[in-house]
């Protein structure tokens, strides 16, 4: 893994601080968004009381470049009921936009390049050695099972959050990094 780029939101001294013992779990996400600058764009959204928004700890570009939008001291806003004890990793990946919700769009077929996979498993064995207490990691899909309403037909439903979803190689990570996958049944 190359080195991370720190490039802060506009609103990171407006989030939570906490302690690096605080953190033992790591949450898997694709951003869903076209591009890293889109994925930024929507991070300085500010959506919330305090002046802050929705957004993981590290973004990481399909090229394997990252960018630390959020310092791990910090608790973004990235995983209802999670974050405070957690991590968030996004990947670049189209995921289902722009249809997000559309019951007839709910294919997720972009693959993780390797490049980008490359930087993930560097990344996650460097945070499993700098926080003393990180043991887990899991993907968004498997601690937010919500269904909503289809935007296309609100006589179905479809889930809030698919990611990372069907194509992310989950063998091939839990093999690379000292960490076991939480799947919020557990």
């Amino acid at each position: 893994m190359g080195a991370i780029i720190d490039w802060p939101l506009p609103y990171v001294e407006h989030l939570a601080t906490r302690p690096a013992a605080a953190i033992d779990l790591v949450v898997i996400h694709c951003t869903e968004l076209p591009d890293l600058a889109t994925a930024r764009e929507y991070g300085e959204r500010r959506l919330y009381d305090g002046g802050t928004g929705n957004s993981g700890h590290v973004y990481i570009d399909r090229d394997g470049s990252a960018f630390r939008f959020v310092p791990e001291s910090r608790t973004a806003h990235h995983t209802r009921g999670y974050n405070e004890r957690s991590v968030g990793i996004e990947l670049v990946n189209r995921g289902r936009w722009p249809h997000w919700l559309d019951s007839r769009c709910q294919r997720m077929d972009e693959d993780y390049p390797e490049a980008q996979l490359d930087a993930l498993e560097g990344l996650l064995r460097e945070l499993a050695r700098r926080l003393p207490n990180l043991r887990h990691v899991a993907g968004h899909e498997d601690l937010d099972r919500t269904r909503v309403p289809a935007t296309d037909d609100a006589s179905r439903t479809v889930p809030r959050k698919r990611d990372p979803g069907p194509r992310f190689p989950w063998d091939r990570i839990l093999a690379a990094v000292p960490l076991q996958r939480l799947t919020g049944l557990d």
